[in-house]
C-alpha cells in the first residue's frame, strides 16, 4: 500500500524468493509446487513478525502444507508490477486498496473467484464483477506525536501554520493507497477538486517533500522528526505497539467534522496464476472465521464478516476511537476513472 516493492519470504531468503518467482512464471511443472505467492500492499506484515499476516500464512502453512511468498509494495506499485507481468504471471493473490483493486480488475489482472465465506462479506465490500473481496477493514486517518503535541491538531487549516514546518509529511497520490487518499478526503472535506488543490499548495510550504512509502513516516513521527503525517487507523494502531508516541486522528474542515472513509485491504485471485489452486485456498482461509477473529486481535484492525463480532481489547479500543467520526462513501467508480486527472491536479498545485 505504502512503500516501495520489496520482496520478503516466509522461510526463505529474499535472494531464494527472487529465484523462485522466475522459476514459477506459469509453466506446468510449476503448477504443482507446494507454495503460493501473494503481492499485498504494506501494513498487514508486523515490524516484528507479530502482524497479522505473519499469524496467518504461519497458520495456513502449518494446516495445508503451502508456503506463503510475500512481495510488498505500495498498492500502486504491486499492480504496476503485475500489470509488467502480465504475460507471464509471478503471483497468485495480489492484494491491495481501493482505488487500486478497481484498477486491478479494469487491467484484467483479476479472475473471477468468490472465496468460501464472501457471502458474509457486504456488497460494497466485494467486486460486484466477483474478481476482489475485502479480507480487512480499515479507515483512512492521520497521525500525530503525542510527546511533542499533547493535544492532537482537529483541523486541516491548523496544519498551514508555522508550527508545521518542515514537520509535516505525506505519502504520494498515486503512488501509495494512503497518499490517494489524502486528496480524495481533502476533496470530499472541501466541497471538490478545486478547493481541495487549493488547500494542498497552501499545505506545501509545510511538507518535507513527496514518499513513496506511508508506513516509514510512522517511526518519523515517533521519533518527532515529523509532528504530523498521514496514514491508516489498522497500520498506525499496530505500529503503535512499538511506537508509544503515535496518536491517531481525522482532520475536519475548520467548523465541520471529523471524517474518514473504509479504506479495506481487497484481494483478488491472479488471471492465469502460477498456483491458481493455491491461491483460492488462501483467499478461502484469510475470510475463514479463525483468521477473521484475529484481524483486530492481531492485526489491529476491522473484521469484514458482518457475523463476526470481535470483544478483544483491541476491538474495543479501536471502536472508541471511531466515535463520533463521521464515515463517508467516495465514488470509487468515479474516482477509479478520473484518478490520473486528480493526480495530475495535485502535480499541477503542489509543483510536485
Amino acid at each position: 500500500m505504502r512503500n516501495s516493492i520489496k520482496p520478503i519470504a516466509a522461510v526463505t531468503g529474499s535472494l531464494a524468493l527472487a529465484l523462485s518467482l522466475t522459476a514459477c512464471g506459469g509453466g506446468s511443472a510449476a503448477s504443482d509446487e507446494k507454495v503460493v505467492t501473494v503481492y499485498s500492499a504494506d501494513g498487514l506484515k508486523g515490524e516484528n513478525g507479530d502482524g497479522w499476516y505473519d499469524r496467518i500464512f504461519k497458520d495456513f502453512e502449518k494446516e495445508t502444507g503451502i508456503k506463503v511468498k510475500y512481495v510488498e509494495g505500495g498498492s500502486g506499485e504491486v499492480v504496476q508490477r503485475a500489470v509488467r507481468e502480465k504475460s507471464n504471471p509471478q503471483a497468485d493473490v495480489l492484494v491491495t486498496l481501493p482505488p487500486f483493486i478497481q484498477q486491478a480488475d479494469g487491467k484484467g489482472l483479476l479472475d473471477k473467484y468468490s472465496p468460501k465465506d464472501a457471502g458474509q462479506v457486504d456488497g460494497g465490500d466485494k467486486g460486484a464483477d466477483g474478481t476482489w473481496t475485502s479480507v480487512v477493514n480499515n479507515y483512512f486517518g492521520f497521525i500525530y506525536n503525542k510527546k511533542e503535541l499533547p493535544k492532537a491538531p482537529t483541523t486541516w487549516e491548523e496544519l498551514t501554520g508555522g508550527a508545521y514546518k518542515n514537520k509535516l509529511q505525506y505519502s504520494t497520490p498515486g503512488v501509495a493507497g494512503d497518499g490517494t487518499a489524502v486528496l480524495i478526503k481533502a476533496m470530499h472535506d472541501f466541497g471538490g477538486q478545486e478547493p481541495a488543490m487549493a488547500y494542498l499548495k497552501k499545505l506545501q510550504s509545510n511538507n518535507v517533500g513527496p514518499s513513496a512509502s506511508t508506513g516509514k513516516l510512522a517511526p518519523k513521527v515517533d521519533k518527532g522528526e515529523l509532528l504530523v503525517a498521514n496514514g491508516d487507523v489498522q497500520m498506525n494502531y499496530a505500529q503503535s505497539r512499538s511506537m508509544p508516541n503515535l496518536g491517531i486522528w481525522f482532520p475536519a474542515k475548520e467548523g465541520g467534522k471529523a471524517t474518514t472513509f473504509a479504506l479495506p485491504y481487497a484481494a483478488g485471485l491472479v488471471t492465469k496464476a502460477p498456483h491458481s489452486d493455491n491461491g483460492r485456498k488462501l483467499l478461502d482461509y484469510m475470510l475463514g472465521q479463525k483468521a477473521q477473529q484475529q484481524v483486530s486481535e492481531v492485526g489491529g484492525g476491522f473484521t469484514v464478516r458482518g457475523d463476526v463480532k470481535a470483544t478483544d481489547a483491541n476491538a474495543i479500543e479501536l471502536a472508541k476511537l471511531m466515535e463520533g467520526v463521521e464515515v463517508f462513501q467516495p465514488d470509487w467508480a468515479d474516482i477509479d476513472k478520473n484518478l490520473t486527472a486528480y493526480v495530475d491536479a495535485w502535480k499541477s498545485a503542489t509543483g510536485s
